[in-house]
């Protein structure tokens, strides 16, 4: 008897969700689709010489090293250097035993709700949040709290209401730089008031940044485990921490390599040790090859000004979206401008599909993300979310071209 695949899977196997970027690859792949849906940094800012270089000096002095099995928490050298030149430079106080390197900061999504969830209890959420979080997120079966979003990004006051309503949820999740999709930066008022209330309610956060380098505009804002750190008066001395209510996650993936699936998690050790646990089971460890790849580069002084180029890159991509959306979209559709990162959201008159514009996009050899993924529960019908820094200029123009004429063609008939 053939095996009856679909019957076999378990109720943690159909909460799975699919991600609607993924889904898109085969079709933007196609000649002549310009895409603007994948979050992709752009290849012509992949340093291929110099990681070439780095991983011969690797393979040359340490080869039998980099190519065995490593520890789990990460390659010693990388985590110290993360915890006391990366996190010290935002003017966060962590040691070695803080520090988690994981297979992309995607990772961290997943490991802390298999360590801290179990089915029915409940996740804090920005409405709308990273679909890939989501996806991680769900295979724990939680239960979602949506938090909605403005131009200053979570309404901390709505999450506030709903903590004194007597929710305990096990953690608050929130991007607070340069928000995937939502482009906004959460104000210095709303990050101290959030990690006041993750400390009087006893709910941890967990503070995603892979955008956080990537800012074109505006003035740097500490990152919530600094706000943390010193409402509870941590840092001093040379031990590794043990309290605190923020995890922050960090990636390599905008600043170096995607491909390289490289992050870190930063946070007490108590839960650092649980999720040291838990990623065992999971992949063992991260690539010791990339690890040693990296902190190469790191300690060659190689990323402060790469990453200047990639701003400069990036930022002139914003700006000529920007440009092209006000020149080719009709008015009545509004979008906000993102301080950096890598997205424009956009939102349509009420009654739009975005799905629905989605095909008749294709059609005509452009995509983009409908805003529908983004939302744990209803919302985004009538949103979408634009890539910049993946596509070149002509690409910029033609693809927002033919998305504003497709655009104008809808609302038309939609009358």
């Amino acid at each position: 008897m053939t095996t009856d695949w679909e019957k076999l899977v378990s109720a943690a196997g159909r909460s799975l969700r699919g991600s609607a970027v993924r889904e898109l690859f085969q079709v933007v792949q196609r000649p002549g689709v310009i895409s603007f849906a994948g979050g992709m940094p752009a290849p012509e800012t992949f340093p291929c010489a110099e990681v070439a270089e780095a991983c011969a000096t690797v393979l040359r002095e340490q080869g039998r090293v980099a190519l065995q099995y490593g520890q789990t928490e990460g390659f010693q050298p990388l985590r110290e250097y993360i915890a006391e030149v990366t996190m010290a430079q935002m003017g966060v106080y962590a040691r070695c035993e803080n520090v988690l390197i994981t297979t992309g900061s995607l990772q961290v999504a997943d490991l802390l709700p298999k360590v801290l969830v179990d089915p029915g209890e409940a996740i804090v959420v920005e409405a709308p949040t990273f679909l890939g979080s989501l996806a991680s997120f769900s295979a724990y079966r939680p239960r979602y709290i949506s938090v909605p979003l403005d131009g200053e990004g979570m309404r901390v006051d709505r999450l506030e209401e709903v903590l004194a309503a007597g929710e305990c949820p096990k953690f608050i999740y929130t991007i607070p730089n340069f928000h995937n999709p939502a482009g906004c930066t959460l104000s210095l008022e709303r990050r101290q008031r959030l990690v006041a209330l993750a400390d009087r309610y006893g709910v941890p956060i967990l503070e995603d940044d892979p955008y956080g380098m990537l800012r074109f505009s505006g003035q740097p804002l500490p990152p919530l485990i600094r706000l943390d750190q010193e409402q509870l008066g941590i840092g001093g001395g040379q031990e590794a921490y043990a309290s605190g209510n923020v995890l922050y996650a960090g990636s390599f993936s905008k600043i170096l390599s995607p491909g390289m699936r490289l992050g870190w998690v930063v946070g007490p050790v108590p839960i650092v040790t649980r999720l040291a646990r838990a990623k065992q089971g999971t992949d063992l460890h991260t690539s010791l090859l990339v690890q040693m790849i990296a902190y190469e580069l790191c300690r060659r002084g190689f990323f402060p000004a790469h990453i200047a180029r990639i701003c400069a890159l990036y930022r002139q991509r914003r700006d000529l979206m920007l440009a092209l959306l006000r020149e080719h979209f009709p008015p009545e559709v509004q979008w906000k401008v993102p301080e950096g990162g890598l997205f424009v959201w956009v939102t349509l008159p009420e009654g739009c599909d975005a799905e629905a514009l989605l095909s008749e996009a294709l059609a005509q050899g452009v995509a983009f993300v409908p805003g529908r993924a983004f939302y744990a529960g209803e919302g985004g019908q009538n949103q979408m979310r634009l890539n910049f820094s993946c596509a070149s200029e002509e690409q910029l123009r033609e693809g927002v071209a033919r998305l504003g004429a497709v655009v104008r063609a809808h609302l038309a008939r939609m009358g």
